[in-house]
């Protein structure tokens, strides 16, 4: 024990004893003692109400007043405070330098908890979204930035993905956002100014838009020549092997540019409407009679596991299957397979084309979707792929609320796989498919 408690203790109990004594002395020890403890106690009240007071006021120089243990506690107190307010201030300071550091980025950064209230942003933020560093410091930032596309994003947990919303406080201007985990079930809202890129790139679709419109008048002027001189016996002769490879390029840039203005559409249109129910399983039938009777292809199945239809645009739909199985057929050899499957689960419903083909390596297997990129570029005149159909898909699928992963392996095959929200799909009555679940 210290020795300031032990001299504490000590003294009280010689209070207590001297208090008896004089008591017993006249005839009243109970009493004296009683006296003693009073005493005691309104001596620590008067410490204790000193102590309290020195901690309200702040004052404490007056504890060098204290007597016995009051001393070692004022002293412990005041030490103790005095590192709770260093540390305070080593925490001003850290503060301060992070706004400084966070007010000299370009980008809106916004701290968020676990409830998603903003804890703390930038001048950028302020800049980009109209955020308060002190008036919406506590709020939902969904209650600031009003966007069901930022709402769903900060509640699905796929920090991952990236959107794009209206500027709030910009005409015509947009926003990319992103969502990152940060520190202990935080999360980091980052705000890019994509005004300038948006416009570009609208730029670069009515050009190309544009640009295809116009050359598709000429092009079926040439085509329908070209015709016409291939039945000309005469011309046969001389000149039938350089007609039908203008033919041949004709029917190929007649293909570009139905498929530039294909995506020049989507990229322009909004989200597809749900009041059309598509019946994918039979979409995919007919994508596969289509090849049927064709020399030199892989074989096709059809797997439909649900009879569950598909609220989308029909055409649109059609499209992204027909583009994936002419993939799949064009990089598959005559002796392997590819496979066709529409599932549906509680989560929202897939399209998946796999294939036994030559795969893909795994470095290009983010570029798919590129306008113009071919796997194999010197292939590109043999097989009339021109680089747009994964292109359309990926439009389609973002017009639909889907997504596209891509899975494969170098010479044994590749998987596309198209996802659709629960939203979007239309359960049938529960009446199993006759034989299993195959169809076509």
């Amino acid at each position: 024990m210290p020795g300031s408690s032990r001299k504490f203790i000590a003294g009280l109990v010689g209070i207590l004893a001297a208090g008896g004594l004089i008591g017993w002395i006249y005839g009243h020890a109970d009493w004296g003692l009683l006296i003693a403890a009073l005493a005691i106690l309104l001596w620590q009240t008067r410490q204790l109400l000193s102590f309290n007071r020195s901690v309200h006021t702040r004052d404490f120089e007056q504890f060098r007043y204290g007597e016995g243990i009051w001393q070692q506690l004022f002293s412990r107190y005041n030490y103790e405070h005095e590192r709770a307010l260093q540390a305070k201030r080593e925490y001003r300071r850290l503060l301060k330098e992070i706004r400084r550091s966070t007010d000299a980025m370009p980008d809106g950064a916004v701290i968020l908890d676990h409830n998603n209230q903003i804890v703390m942003c930038n001048k950028a933020a302020k800049r980009l979204g109209g955020l308060k560093r002190k008036k919406d410091r506590g709020q939902r930032v969904d209650n600031i930035l009003r966007n069901p596309k930022l709402t769903k994003l900060l509640h699905s947990g796929a920090f991952a993905r990236e959107i794009e919303i209206p500027s709030p406080v910009r005409d015509e201007g947009w926003l990319n956002c992103r969502v990152v985990p940060y520190g202990a079930n935080q999360k980091l809202l980052i705000l890019r100014d994509i005004t300038e890129r948006i416009r570009l790139n609208r730029m670069r679709r009515d050009f190309v838009a544009n640009a295809s419109h116009e050359l598709r008048s000429p092009l079926t002027v040439i085509s329908g020549y070209l015709d016409s001189l291939t039945e000309d016996p005469e011309l046969e002769k001389n000149w039938g092997q350089p007609i039908r490879q203008m033919q041949e390029q004709a029917r190929r840039m007649n293909t570009v540019v139905s498929e530039l203005l294909e995506l020049s559409r989507l990229e322009s249109a909004g989200p597809a409407s749900k009041d059309e129910a598509v019946d994918v399983g039979g979409l995919l039938a007919a994508a596969k009679k289509s090849f049927l009777g064709q020399d030199g292809i892989a074989a096709i199945d059809v797997e439909s596991q649900s009879t569950a239809q598909l609220l989308a645009a029909g055409n649109e739909i059609e499209s992204l299957i027909s583009n994936l199985l002419s993939n799949a057929v064009r990089h598959t050899p005559a002796d392997g397979r590819i496979t066709l499957t529409w599932r549906v689960d509680e989560d929202g419903a897939e399209v998946i084309v796999t294939d036994t083909g030559e795969g893909i390596p795994a470095d290009q297997i983010p570029r798919l979707t590129e306008r113009f990129f071919r796997v194999h570029r010197g292939r590109a005149r043999e097989d009339g792929g021109v680089g747009l159909g994964l292109a359309i898909v990926k439009h389609v699928l973002g017009r639909h609320d889907g997504e596209l992963s891509v899975t494969s392996e170098v010479g044994k095959g590749s998987e596309f796989r198209c996802r659709f929200p629960a939203e979007r799909v239309v359960l049938d009555p529960p009446v199993p498919i006759a034989n299993g679940a195959k169809r076509g």
